[in-house]
């Protein structure tokens, strides 16, 4: 009873970060499940998917009444991204993981990171995004590959989605957000259909994935809340700096850093976080002044 209490919380924070940030439900969630509930890795994707297909769906509705989803790349991200999450979810459960991939995955990852929040807290431009289109040709792809990493690796479809799509710049972050997460639902029904083919009814812990789901649906209308009222700038800082701080381990790790050095390193990420917020925010007065004393 105590550890599915601290699973509802893992869930209600998973989601509140995941719905706020468009990413790290997945990634929370598996670890925390490795962790407490001692699950193999195919069956804590399964749980996190099967929550998942609760949560996404109330976040996706929070996220549209908050206006935060643009539904013409719905369909061109969530298809591709189902079909990949289905087949790697039959490939987990058959034992071949992601993880061979998950070195080249987050040295891209650490290095959108970094360029996305240079992107909104460091440019002086007043319009950071541009409302311009983005070719189906490449919506299309990035679903597929994140749907796949997402069910083979545990997590994976909003940390590849939102800080490629807010990269292009032509997407508002909360649109990002609210649309990588609503297109999850998707993502999340897929590959829950796949690791149900390949396991048992039986096999699934159901207390375990109604504790997530619980705790998921309470912070859902929340996050789309807070999506809805973060500035631009604001918002793409704070998903550059969750990036660069989620991935950092596994990036030192693959450029071959001394371990020892890894705190150094955190604190330096985060240093930089805070002085990106910083400018963000200075920018956003910059940006404003000018009106106020118009108005005046």
């Amino acid at each position: 009873m105590r550890n599915l209490l601290v699973l509802g919380i893992v869930g209600l924070i998973a989601q509140l970060v995941d719905g706020s940030l468009g990413m790290a439900y997945g990634v929370t969630s598996t670890t925390l499940l490795l962790a407490i509930a001692g699950l193999t890795p195919a069956l804590a994707s399964t749980v996190v998917h099967l929550s998942e297909v609760g949560t996404t769906l109330a976040s996706g509705v929070s996220h549209w009444r908050f206006g935060n989803v643009d539904w013409s790349k719905i369909v061109w991200l969530a298809i591709p991204g189902g079909i990949g999450a289905f087949l790697g979810a039959v490939i987990l459960v058959s034992v071949i993981s992601a993880e061979a991939a998950e070195p080249i995955v987050a040295i891209f990852l650490f290095l959108l990171g970094a360029y996305v929040l240079a992107r909104f807290a460091f440019n002086r431009a007043s319009n950071v995004v541009q409302d311009l289109p983005i070719p189906r040709s490449f919506l299309s792809p990035l679903g597929l590959i994140a749907g796949f990493l997402d069910a083979a690796g545990g997590g994976g479809w909003g940390p590849i989605s939102t800080p490629t799509l807010l990269s292009s710049g032509r997407m508002e972050p909360r649109k990002v957000v609210g649309t990588v997460d609503t297109s999850e639902f998707i993502v999340a029904l897929c590959a829950s259909i796949g690791f149900l083919i390949s396991l048992s009814f039986a096999q699934v812990p159901w207390s375990v994935v109604g504790a997530l789901l619980g705790g998921g649906l309470l912070a859902a209308p929340v996050a789309a809340w807070i999506v809805r009222h973060l500035n631009a700038r604001v918002l793409g800082t704070a998903v550059g700096g969750f990036i660069l701080l989620v991935n950092a381990n596994t990036f030192l790790g693959a450029v071959g850093l001394d371990p020892s050095l890894n705190v150094i390193v955190y604190a330096a990420i985060l240093v930089v976080w805070v002085t990106a917020l910083y400018f963000a925010i200075a920018a956003i007065r910059r940006e404003r002044k000018p009106v106020l004393e118009t108005q005046v």
